[in-house]
This record gives C-alpha cells, sequence and structure tokens, in this order.
C-alpha cells in the first residue's frame, strides 16, 4: 500500500471510530448505561448463556473487570448468574426480562444505524462492506 493510501486509511479509521464511539456514547447516555454495559447486554442476550471467560474475550476486557461490571449490572436487575448445568462449579450470565427489554431497544438501534450507514450504498456496496468488516474483525 503507498503511504498517501495509509494515511487516508489511517485517518477514515479514526474518524470511523471517533463517530460510532459518539454515537454509542449517545446511545448508552439515553438508556442509563455506559457503552460497555450496553456490549455486554447486547452479547449476552446474542450468544445467549455465557461464561465469563468467553464473555470477556469477546469485550476485550480481563475477567476482573468484568465481575465489577456484571456485579453492577445484577444489581440494577438487567442481568443474574445461574449455575451452568453441564459444570456445577461454574455459572453462566444471563438476561433478565428487564435486560431482555434493553436488549430488544439497543439492538434495534444497532439495526437503524447499519440502515443509515448502507442507505447510499447500492447491494453490492453493501456485501462487498459486509466481506470486508468480517476480514478487518478477524484481524482484531
Amino acid at each position: 500500500m503507498c503511504p498517501e493510501d495509509l494515511h487516508r486509511l489511517s485517518d477514515a479509521i479514526i474518524q470511523f471510530y471517533e463517530k460510532l464511539f459518539s454515537w454509542e456514547s449517545a446511545i448508552a447516555k439515553s438508556s442509563g448505561l455506559s457503552p460497555q454495559q450496553n456490549h455486554t447486554i447486547e452479547i449476552v442476550g446474542n450468544e445467549g448463556p455465557i461464561r465469563m471467560k468467553p464473555l470477556s474475550d469477546k469485550l476485550g476486557v480481563t475477567t476482573g473487570t468484568l465481575t465489577v461490571m456484571i456485579d453492577r449490572l445484577e444489581k440494577a436487575g438487567y442481568v443474574e448468574r445461574q449455575n451452568d448445568p453441564m459444570d456445577g462449579r461454574a455459572y453462566n450470565v444471563v438476561l433478565t426480562n428487564r435486560g431482555k427489554e434493553i436488549h430488544k431497544e439497543h439492538h434495534a438501534y444497532h439495526h437503524k444505524l447499519a440502515e443509515d450507514i448502507s442507505s447510499d450504498l447500492d447491494p453490492s456496496e453493501v456485501k462487498g462492506f459486509i466481506v470486508t468488516l468480517e476480514k478487518v474483525n478477524c484481524k482484531l
């Protein structure tokens, strides 16, 4: 890649990150939860019952950091810990009914964002964008 393209790509990634983070922060603020708490609820809602280690891996945080967040979400009534039926020593994080409502609402915001981002793209560009994002996600 030539230096000019690398510079443009770097600038575009930074700009995309800043805009996405601002969008996520605004959505989170309206829910009263932090962006990280919303992402935790999103992952648990998408994955179903999930152990702490895989959840911390998906969020990119330590299990210690996640434990504090899960304690707060549990106290607020969004998640609960349930014994893992496959391993009585372990537990899974699951959404409560209140957590399911937040998940549904936050998930709808993500769908709206996807619609907004892709609204000026033709179907082949959308498919190409998806493939590109999937490849990029594998690198991160």
